[in-house]
């Protein structure tokens, strides 16, 4: 975690798609609340998307010229379908219903369904963000870089990636590469961060 930043340079060098998959596991493994995992990834590496989606980032090159940029798109509510699926997973992975688990599944039918659209999206887009961090310290194990990225018109991005349409919002964006140490302003800045 010392030696990763917030690259403001790549080097349009690719990386591996193994390295992508692994820091993928480790957002999806990280907990969330319930285990409900109301969020998707999805892995932009088309270049004409990327340049699209640039214009609605305050036009920050990284957004095109890193290898693939991840977007942590959270669940737009939450749904009896949605839950049951993943408590039905779990239910079919672990080869067994439990009791308590079942009272749990039903008291949570009971409540998010119901709440306002707006406060279960808020609440998705925060268990997104738990697998967002998790893949930015991933993308250090692996030695590749990660820039977070909030400013952008996520409105516009769910339009071009058709999110809306499956029930998804856009929350932040993870442009994913190697950093171009010649051209990187911030590379050999020292990282400033409060003592313990």
């Amino acid at each position: 975690m010392k030696w990763r930043y917030a690259a403001k340079a790549m080097n349009g060098e690719k990386v591996a798609q193994e390295k992508i998959d692994n820091i993928i596991e480790a957002a999806l493994l990280k907990s969330t609340s319930s285990g409900l995992q109301p969020f998707e990834i999805i892995v932009v590496s088309n270049q004409k998307l990327k340049e699209k989606i640039r214009t609605l980032g305050r036009n920050q090159s990284v957004i095109t010229d890193y290898s693939h940029l991840l977007v942590f798109a959270a669940w737009d509510t939450f749904t009896a379908g949605r839950n049951n699926k993943m408590f039905n997973l779990t239910n079919e992975f672990r080869g067994f219903e439990n009791e308590g688990w079942e009272n749990y599944r039903q008291m949570l039918l009971n409540s998010y369904p119901q709440k306002d659209p707006e406060v279960n999206f808020q609440h998705s887009a925060w268990q997104a963000y738990i697998a967002f961090s998790q893949a930015i310290g991933a993308a250090a194990f692996e030695e590749f870089d990660s820039t977070p990225i909030e400013g952008f018109d996520p409105e516009a991005l769910d339009e071009i990636l058709g999110l809306r349409e499956k029930g998804l919002r856009s929350w932040v964006i993870l442009p994913s590469g190697y950093r171009d140490a010649k051209n990187d302003w911030l590379v050999n800045l020292p990282k400033v961060r409060m003592s313990r």
